[in-house]
């Protein structure tokens, strides 16, 4: 679905707010913030400066028409909504802010990579494609920007230290490629009242021999599915029937995503190292020390078809199978994340926090207190059992604003006023309240989040402690995003329709992106920054070094273990 919002409203605001028709206007600025701005990081003398900058910046561009597209979730609704409209009233440039899918936006991206057509003047896509980006050279790097055809249009408050996502959009290079306007991070979703029920726990740990708990490990989420999946839950007034797991499984693009937003590095796929796991990623993708793509089967030292992903898929069908809704096999990450919210399930291991707008507002009674307050909590993700300390343990996506190359250079000057505008300390405050996806830190540490933070389940006190940098986008290893991206989907599709085995269906996906790799190697088009494919070895030789790709373990039964919430609470903290 596409929605494409032209500014209605701005054509009243400008009406009553501006004593003649001039486009720009301080009025209409003042305007927004009387009728908006209810909570911000800046005082209000800083926030009516921050907008006259844009008044002034913009004159040049009154009267432009810009088009930018975003994925479909709560904070870009907003920004459609309520800050296009607004930014057309405050600087007469016109808006249009489509609203796509995630998928359809890489396709737009790849389309303008390939074709020099400038389909739109902004992009706000993951950095997951900051491998893609750094490589090609086809989108502006932000920091050559700023002090050059984007100086006199860079807000001198837009604060660069504020945000907590750069290091995310940073290439090896030190530059900055894209601007932070979403995060988000992939946890671990339950219900608090179900796992401190007495009668609950009193089961549990008879039938088990430990105590219910959030999970540290697969094991311990295994149990805790297999536990609550058709468990009589009336004595806690909950009817019909009830599943300890919820998952995705159509075959869409984002099943994709599903895996390469660390599933695979939460099992133990890839190697040791922060933000991403070094020299072998979440992808299975190896590079060498001078981060050129070598391989991504065993016989190159990849890991995409090696023991531990082969158990992170399995796991994953298992679950999908046994625990889950049966109607979770046919849905995409849209149509499963508000799921939980219906009251039946018990927990999530892959769940992200862009849905909590979906947990806390109309339509979720089921999982709220009669006062509001949640059922449930978030915390992090239990870790597989090639897993070891020092590995990434999650994902976080960031949205991020990306200028394209081939857009004139006017035109990307008008929608660089644009994304500094919905990233501003002006609006940022109110723009998380309504999407809950943070990406500065003056706005997390916001006294109105402290106020919040009780009806959001740990979504404040997880992006307050130090353990955020552990969870991370899709990092440099990844060379060309929009054509890798698109084979995961298609051959864990396969695995989880039951059409392959997981090793099957991983053989085929490692060898159609090495063939990837290997026509980018041929093409030469990154240069000294792309592929070169390391000569086919036996598997064993690989399986034997230290490191990825690891050997396969005797049993991937651990030991299961739990903690009570309050105590990783306070972990976070460490």
């Amino acid at each position: 679905m596409t929605i494409s919002l032209k500014s209605s409203t701005a054509v009243a605001l400008l009406m009553t707010t501006m004593a003649s028709p001039v486009f720009a206007d301080m009025d209409a600025a003042i305007a927004f913030l009387d009728e908006t701005i209810e909570r911000s990081a800046l005082s209000r003398a800083e926030q009516e400066a921050e907008m006259q900058w844009f008044v002034d910046a913009a004159a040049p561009y009154q009267g432009m028409e810009i088009k930018v597209v975003s994925e479909t979730i709560a904070t870009h609704t907003y920004e459609a909504t309520v800050l296009a409209p607004a930014f057309e009233a405050i600087t007469g440039i016109s808006v249009t802010h489509d609203l796509i899918g995630e998928g359809d936006v890489v396709e737009k991206l790849q389309t303008q990579m390939q074709t020099g057509e400038n389909i739109y003047d902004a992009y706000i896509n993951d950095s997951d494609l900051i491998g893609t980006h750094w490589r090609y050279q086809q989108s502006r790097n932000l920091t050559d920007w700023m002090a050059g055809e984007g100086a006199a249009v860079t807000n001198p408050g837009l604060n660069l230290e504020d945000f907590i996502g750069l290091d995310f959009t940073t290439g090896p290079d030190g530059k900055l490629y894209q601007l932070p306007d979403q995060q988000f991070a992939n946890l671990y979703w339950f219900r608090h009242d179900w796992f401190t029920d007495e009668k609950n726990m009193m089961d549990f740990e008879a039938e088990y021999g430990y105590e219910l708990g959030v999970p540290i490990n697969w094991s311990a989420y295994e149990d805790i599915a297999a536990f609550f999946t058709n468990r009589d839950l009336s004595h806690m007034g909950v009817d019909g029937d009830v599943f300890g797991h919820m998952d995705y499984g159509k075959k869409d693009p984002s099943l994709g995503w599903r895996f390469t937003d660390a599933w695979m590095s939460m099992a133990g796929m890839g190697d040791i190292g922060e933000p991403n796991g070094l020299p072998v990623d979440e992808w299975g993708i190896r590079v060498n020390e001078n981060s050129q793509p070598v391989g991504s089967c065993v016989a190159r030292g990849g890991a995409t078809n090696s023991p531990a992903a082969v158990y992170a898929i399995e796991s994953y069908v298992d679950w999908l199978t046994n625990y889950a809704p049966p109607a979770a096999a046919g849905m995409t990450f849209g149509e499963a994340g508000p799921v939980p919210a219906q009251g039946n399930v018990a927990q999530q291991m892959f769940w992200y926090t862009a849905f909590t707008a979906n947990m806390v507002g109309e339509g979720a009674e089921a999982v709220l207190n009669d006062d509001g307050s949640p059922r449930w909590r978030m915390a992090p993700s239990p870790h597989g059992a090639y897993w070891e300390d020092g590995m990434k343990v999650g994902y976080q996506d960031a949205g991020s604003w990306t200028l394209m190359e081939s857009t004139p250079v006017d035109r990307a000057q008008a929608a660089w006023l644009y994304a500094q505008f919905v990233t501003s300390m002006t609006v940022d405050v109110e723009k998380a309240h309504a999407g809950l996806t943070f990406i500065r830190e003056s706005t997390i540490n916001h006294d109105s989040f402290t106020e919040r933070a009780p009806q959001l389940g740990g979504l404040v006190e997880f992006y307050r402690s130090p353990a955020r940098t552990q969870w991370s986008p899709t990092g440099t290893n990844v060379p060309d995003y929009p054509r890798l991206a698109q084979l995961w989907w298609q051959n864990i599709g396969d695995a989880s329709s039951g059409a392959k085995t997981a090793q099957e269906a991983l053989d085929s996906l490692c060898a159609e992106q090495e063939a990837v790799l290997e026509r980018l190697e041929r093409a030469g088009v990154q240069g000294d920054l792309g592929p070169v494919m390391n000569e086919p070895q036996e598997a064993d030789y690989w399986l034997s070094q230290p490191g990825s790709p690891k050997a396969q373990l005797a049993t991937t039964d651990e030991a299961p273990e739990t903690i009570a919430y309050e105590d990783l609470i306070q972990s976070w903290q460490q």
